[in-house]
This record gives C-alpha cells, structure tokens and sequence, in this order.
C-alpha cells in the first residue's frame, strides 16, 4: 500500500466526504454567514461577522485537537448561540430589502444549524465519539 494512504484528511476532505445535501447546507451556512461583510455598516452584520469569524477559528482549533467528530459543533454553540440572542432581541428587523431578507435567512440557518450542534454534542458526550459520516 502506498504511504499516501497513511495520510490523515484535512478538514475540507471530511467534508467533500459527507453526503452532498449536507455539502450544500455547509455552503448555504457558509454563504449566509460570510455575507455579514457586506453589512459590516449594521450593528447585526458587525456582530455576525465577529461571531463567523470567531467560529472559524474555534472549529479549527478543534479540529486540529479532536478530529472531525461531533463536538465540532461546539463551535457553533459556543458562537452562534449568543448570536442568535443579541439579534433577536434586536427585533423588529426590516421589513424588506436585502439586509432584512439576509438578517430573516441567517437567523433562520443558523438557529436550524444549533438544533443540530446542541443534538451533536450531546451525542459526543454520551459516547459518540466517531468520525462523523463514519
């Protein structure tokens, strides 16, 4: 066998791995989340932008320290969760236009992702511990 084989996958490796409707969400999440420079003017797209780029940072640490298991949605968790909070009490948003729309889609993704991370990091805490998709 060749010693490439050997070769631990990075990040964006476990991800090209995983099914491709879970490839769009992380796009569509990636996509939504970045958009926060474009409203880097607006109190919620400042906020959005520290959070986003705090969760890169944290979900990279992670990695590096634990793999591409479930706690990795802790980083969200630990972003997202007051996030979603500050915005929401920031009610009511604008009713229209882009940065509404944009505001309505984020809060949206983000909060459907924490479903998901809190259930994740449950499951990792009570003994899944597994490669994720593995």
């Amino acid at each position: 066998m060749s010693a490439l084989l050997d070769i631990p996958m990075g990040f964006a490796e476990h991800l090209l791995a995983q099914p491709m409707w879970l490839q769009a969400w992380i796009g569509w999440m990636v996509v939504l989340n970045t958009m926060s420079l474009a409203f880097l003017g607006e109190r919620p797209g400042r906020l959005t932008a520290i959070a986003w780029l705090g969760n890169i940072a944290t979900m990279s640490a992670l990695f590096a320290v634990v793999g591409y298991v479930r706690l990795l949605g802790l980083s969200h968790i630990i972003w997202w969760t007051p996030l979603l909070i500050l915005l929401w009490r920031q009610r009511p948003w604008p009713p229209s236009g882009a940065f509404g729309l944009w505001l309505r889609l984020l809060f949206a993704t983000n909060l459907i992702s924490l479903v998901v991370d809190y259930l994740d990091v449950a499951r990792y805490l009570l003994g899944a511990r597994g490669v994720v998709g593995g």
